[in-house]
């Protein structure tokens, strides 16, 4: 059924279409189709004309509706634009100085133009964002000028820079003596200091460490950022700190742009090296300092560079195509140089070959020392010291005390007789006074040391004694009361195994030597491998002279010299009168013998001495030249006296062995000798000064013996004295005082610093106030390791740097120094500062490029250049007061702290963190650097140390 209707549907379908097209025809569907289309285009545009006229009409009613306005932030926005911008006008002072203002506005110039206007106009042609930059950086320098005019800057040259200067050494110190005591032969020595150095600050600081900001590259720039931020947000004004675009800005220019290349810069080793050598220029390098150092290293690195240097010069010398009297001089230093050569090769293989060896244990235990007499030890600062130390542990020290105090004595009661003598003359008497006073004095001896109740007593003869006892109850005391017991005293130490016999077998007195640099390294000899040590030493010697050395040296045995001194007289030349000493000198070689006579003054004698042991550091322990006499020095006696003096100082200085350890001195003995005028080698001020500074060092001497073993009950007596005595016995007078109430009769060697602690406590009584004096022992302390070592020794120097200060600047010395701080931060020598800046970073108003790394080979000749040049100016005045070896290892070990990167950037951030704390003390500085190094890893594992330590008394 369902087939059938669709059937009948498209039937009657079809018939309806073919009857319509019979009837209106074929194009009648196009018609239609017309038809409807105009319709609906027609319905179309009706309403698209009713809808605009109905919108117009609405729109007209919203203009009176409440309805809020449209947005004209974009027309005013545009508008703006248009304008042109206004001109920011920018005050150029800075300072209220010219001669600062000037090159600071050229440094932030160049700021600006090489890192941000080089970017910058890249983006936009606006200036105005620069000129808001450039304000910003000249309103931070003004309140910064401010801050430090305002600051107290004394202080600070003073007093904190020093003491951060001594802890810095200190913790250095401290670091290798921890390294040391390990005794690992580790693969990285200098990053194991470097760890180690940090371990020792966090020790000694409690509170912080700066191992990240100088190990870490990221770090350190993280520490400046904020840094700098926090600089900022002080002197900046609110609005412009609240900007952080334009805060980022300068705080990266800042950091990255100016401190961090300027903290690179005077970090690096290499250039603290080349400052080090500019500083001494005009210091030539000797010889023998350069071989010494050579001798000493321990850095292959320095020994290679050397080497092929030496090399390298061999070469270019045998190359050179010579005849005549100039081959003679390239023989020569062809010879030098294979000798240079063949010490750093045998340094390097001993290096490498890990058998290194303690010159003082090996002689200790094999070697011949050679001998010092007892009378040089007790009159030698450096030899008394290892004495002292040693009569202490053998308990004698009450004899040496006692020899020393009788000395002490006599050179006072001398000092005081004379100066009553002159008062004398002048009509003034205190004959019973002075009397009575040394007569206490001499009793407090005699109690002290020889009386029954004397503890610990001195034994000698009772004779002797009772003889004494009875002179001081009957007698005037005189100078020379005590001679004929301390002569016994001396005696005893001399004979008695317990004293001097044995103190040669002691490992102090192989110390003793070495102070002395009168010991010398063991060389290793026979096979090429090492093996088969042997160890000599002669008074010639020198710490780094080995025999192996002396045997290379040539020397023409077959020439042998002899001079005397024949007569004496007394000349008169124009007025002045001096006299003369007549040197026969015999002359021998295989062939031929001379004879003949020269003429030299004692100032002769006394130039040839200092430029010898300029030239030859061991001699100056060796060689002691009779002293100078003021007065009378044209008595008969006299004159007999020195000429004994001086021919004993002229066949010491012929000895063979003499010669032989130092080959070079020939040159300067012939030419002493030689029948001519002799030419001094220094002026007439110099000489005068020397001769000065040694009697005063010897003086010195005298009168520290004299006052450190005086009974403390003469002290008020010895001061009223003085205070009827001229201007300077009254200076000595306060000297003794200061003396009596700090130094016990019996001094014990004590160590009164503890193993870590700052570099920040008063450092003695009466020095605090002395700038200098303070200054001074504080460097000689952390540099020499003096309160490790004898206290006599550091109470001695102390008493010589008190009456040098004193003799060469008086009571005013304080006020030059101030004066001198005035001077530093004046507006001419900050403004000098600047432009150095400015011209170390801008070189021609063009920004510098970085530097590229030198050389590893240049780097470390500088090095032992720079060395060289500092054991060169070191004075001989030193090394007799505190010793060769310890004068030695204190500059070298001051020398290889600023050898490492890490340790320099360390002391630069101490004393930029010390300086910002003394510009701005009230903004707590001290807590925000806390702070930013809070997340050192030494100081957490501080930290934990700590709480492991402090939890098991915590349970208890």
């Amino acid at each position: 059924s369902y087939l059938q209707t669709s059937l009948s549907i498209w039937g009657w379908g079809s018939l309806g279409l073919v009857l319509f097209l019979v009837t209106f025809g074929p194009f009648t569907i196009f018609y239609f189709a017309f038809y409807i289309l105009c319709f609906v285009g027609g319905g179309f545009v009706v309403t698209l004309l009713f809808g605009k006229s109905n919108s117009e009409k609405y729109l007209e009613q919203c203009e009176h509706s409440f309805l809020p306005c449209t947005s004209v932030g974009i027309p005013k926005c545009i508008e703006e634009m248009k304008r042109e911008a206004r001109p920011i006008k920018i005050d150029r002072r800075l300072t209220g100085a010219n001669i600062i203002d000037e090159p600071l506005q050229q440094v932030i110039q160049f700021s600006l133009r090489d890192y941000v206007q080089y970017w910058y106009y890249t983006l936009s042609d606006d200036e105005s964002f620069l000129l808001e930059i450039r304000q910003a950086l000249q309103y931070a320098l003004v309140q910064f000028s401010a801050r430090s005019k305002e600051t107290d800057w004394q202080p600070y040259f003073t007093t904190r820079l020093v003491d951060d200067f001594g802890t810095h050494l200190r913790v250095f110190r401290k670091a290798q003596q921890r390294i040391a005591e390990k005794g690992d032969q580790m693969k990285d020595q200098a990053e194991e200091l470097v760890d180690t150095f940090f371990e020792v600050e966090v020790e000694m600081e409690k509170e912080v460490c700066r191992d990240l900001v100088c190990t870490s590259p990221k770090d350190e720039e993280g520490f400046l950022r904020d840094l700098c931020e926090v600089l900022l947000y002080i002197l900046l004004p609110p609005g412009d700190f609240q900007n952080k675009i334009m805060r980022y800005f300068v705080r990266e220019i800042l950091s990255r742009g100016i401190l961090l290349p300027l903290i690179n810069q005077l970090s690096d080793p290499d250039y603290i090296n080349q400052y080090v050598i500019w500083m001494i220029r005009d210091s030539n390098c000797n010889y023998e300092a350069f071989m010494n150092i050579i001798k000493l290293s321990d850095n292959i690195g320095e020994l290679e560079a050397v080497k092929d240097k030496a090399s390298e010069e061999l070469q270019y010398l045998r190359s050179l195509d010579t005849a005549g009297d100039d081959i003679n001089t390239i023989k020569n230093q062809i010879n030098s140089l294979l000798y240079v050569i063949k010490v750093c090769d045998s340094r390097i293989q001993r290096l490498q070959s890990g058998k290194e060896i303690d010159t003082v244990k090996l002689a200790a235990n094999f070697g011949k020392l050679c001998t010092v007499p007892l009378d040089h030890i007790l009159v030698d600062n450096v030899a008394l010291q290892f004495f002292m130390d040693y009569m202490q542990q053998t308990g004698g020290q009450a004899h040496l005390f006692f020899w020393m105090t009788v000395e002490g004595y006599r050179v006072t009661a001398q000092q005081q007789l004379e100066v009553l003598q002159s008062r004398q003359k002048d009509g003034k008497h205190q004959t019973n006074q002075t009397k009575g006073l040394l007569r206490a004095a001499a009793f407090g001896v005699y109690e002290q040391y020889l009386s029954e109740k004397a503890s610990p007593r001195v034994n000698i003869d009772d004779n002797l004694v009772a003889k004494l006892a009875e002179t001081l109850n009957h007698e005037d005391p005189t100078p020379e009361i005590f001679d004929d017991i301390q002569r016994k005293v001396y005696e005893l130490m001399l004979r008695d195994e317990r004293f001097y016999p044995s103190f040669k077998q002691n490992v102090l007195y192989v110390r003793m030597l070495a102070e002395l640099d009168m010991l010398k390294d063991p060389s290793f000899r026979g096979s090429d491998d090492g093996e088969g040590e042997s160890f000599n030493g002669s008074p010639t010697g020198s710490i780094n002279l080995s025999l192996d050395d002396l045997s290379n040296v040539p020397s023409d045995e077959t020439v042998q010299l002899h001079a005397y001194i024949s007569d004496t007289g007394v000349c008169n030349d124009h007025g002045k009168t001096y006299a003369l000493y007549a040197i026969t000198v015999h002359r021998r070689n295989a062939n031929s013998e001379e004879m003949w006579k020269t003429y030299r003054r004692y100032s002769d004698f006394h130039d040839f001495h200092m430029r010898i042991t300029e030239q030859f550091e061991n001699l100056a322990n060796i060689l002691k030249l009779p002293g100078k006499k003021t007065f009378n020095n044209m008595d008969r006696e006299f004159l007999e006296k020195r000429k004994k003096d001086l021919n004993a100082y002229l066949q010491l200085l012929l000895n063979p062995e003499m010669m032989k350890a130092s080959p070079a001195l020939a040159h300067y003995v012939y030419d002493f000798l030689e029948n001519k005028a002799y030419s001094k080698g220094k002026g007439d001020f110099a000489r005068k000064m020397d001769t000065f500074v040694n009697p005063l060092r010897n003086s010195m001497r005298n009168v520290s013996n004299a006052v450190k073993s005086i009974p403390d009950s003469l002290a008020e007596g010895m001061t009223k004295m003085s205070d009827n005595m001229g201007k300077m016995s009254e200076r000595l007078g306060q000297d003794i005082k200061q003396s009596f109430f700090k130094v016990p009769p019996l001094m014990q060697k004590t160590y009164s610093d503890p193993d870590h602690c700052r570099v920040a406590a008063p450092i003695d009584d009466n020095v605090d106030d002395n700038i200098p004096l303070r200054v001074m022992l504080l460097l000689m302390d952390e540099v020499f390791d003096l309160k490790e070592r004898n206290q006599w020794l550091r109470r001695n120097i102390k008493n010589l740097l008190q009456q040098l200060i004193r003799a060469t600047y008086g009571d005013t010395i304080n006020r030059k120094i101030v004066d001198h701080v005035d001077w530093m931060t004046s507006p001419e020598q900050v403004a000098d500062a600047v432009k150095r800046f400015r011209d170390a970073f801008w070189p021609n108003g063009i920004l510098a490029e970085t530097v590229p790394r030198r050389d590893k080979a240049i780097r470390m000749r500088t090095r032992v250049a720079g060395k060289t040049k500092l054991l060169e100016v070191m004075p001989d005045e030193l090394k007799h007061i505190i010793g060769a070896e310890t004068t030695r290892k204190g500059i070298l070990r001051v020398f290889e702290m600023f050898q490492h990167s890490q340790l320099n950037k360390r002391m630069v951030y101490v004393f930029l963190e010390r300086f910002l704390e003394t510009l701005f003390p009230q903004n707590k500085f001290p807590e925000l650097f806390n702070k930013l190094h809070s997340r050192s890893k030494q100081m957490q594992r501080y930290k934990q140390r700590l709480h492991s330590t402090q939890a098991p008394s915590l349970q208890k």
